[in-house]
């Protein structure tokens, strides 16, 4: 994957950054969306693909992307498909910094350091070209305004920023209710995205260990008789990266 363009996790995590306060908008379920927006991109490079409700890695050669390829390697080491909800929403810790860091390398943030309380120190981020962040925010805007099909990266940024909550972010008041409801309404032009995105908000519903199925034919359900139940199939997290000590930097948030 050549670096000419941005990644969905790079541009979603552009689109939450305040360029005023340099902190980001819905930081716990924006971690979630990171990590769901690097499914997408895996699968817009053709690693990965889905199944079902599940992801599959169907290439599992590089991309040339340090950090997608990590998860890459980590959905190749699980051996079967994986469900999209378990893999979302199992522990990610500093995945939101490292992006931070890596747009703070390739220039497009710059990182303010300061104090909260005057006692813990934390950084913020700004932007250094708004230009980029106003591009983005742009793709969007014409999806919403023109009512045109967006290319699949457009829609699923779309689906992600309205999963995570960025709508009201994007478009605040009263003024921007229509905008958001036409945000959420582009969820339908990418599949994939479609899933990442309601896999996302099923984990910030706690619905990460009740895996959907498909209604079983009638004459199993006879067999099992009217009040069996299927054992839901248990959650499975990613192997948590390693915790940073308690005096750590605060970071955006």
């Amino acid at each position: 994957m050549g670096r000419s363009r941005r990644t969905l996790p790079e541009e979603l995590l552009l689109l939450a950054l305040d360029p005023t306060t340099g902190t980001t908008a819905q930081p716990q379920s924006l971690d979630l969306g990171l990590a769901g927006a690097q499914l997408v991109e895996l699968a817009l490079a053709g690693r990965i693909a889905p199944d079902g409700d599940r992801i599959a890695v169907v290439a599992p050669r590089p991309t040339g992307d340090p950090t997608l390829d990590c998860a890459l390697e980590l959905l190749r080491r699980r051996g079967a498909p994986v469900r999209a909800v378990n893999w979302i929403g199992g522990p990610r810790l500093g995945l939101r910094q490292t992006y931070l860091s890596h747009l703070e390398r390739c220039g497009m943030v710059h990182a303010v350091e300061g104090q909260m309380c005057g006692v813990l120190p934390t950084t913020r981020y700004q932007a250094t070209d708004t230009a980029i962040s106003r591009e983005i925010k742009t793709r969007l805007d014409s999806a919403i305004r023109t009512g045109v099909p967006p290319d699949p990266r457009t829609a699923a940024l779309a689906a992600l920023a309205h999963a995570v909550g960025l709508g009201k972010h994007l478009y605040p008041g009263n003024e921007g209710r229509s905008s958001r409801s036409r945000l959420r309404d582009l969820i339908r032009h990418d599949p994939m995205g479609g899933l990442v995105a309601h896999a996302v908000m099923d984990v910030q519903n706690g619905a990460v260990a009740q895996p959907r199925r498909a209604p079983a034919p009638a004459g199993r359900q006879a067999a099992a008789g009217p009040g069996a139940r299927q054992a839901p199939e248990p959650a499975r997290g990613v192997p948590a990266q390693p915790r940073h000590g308690s005096m750590a930097r605060a970071v955006a948030h």
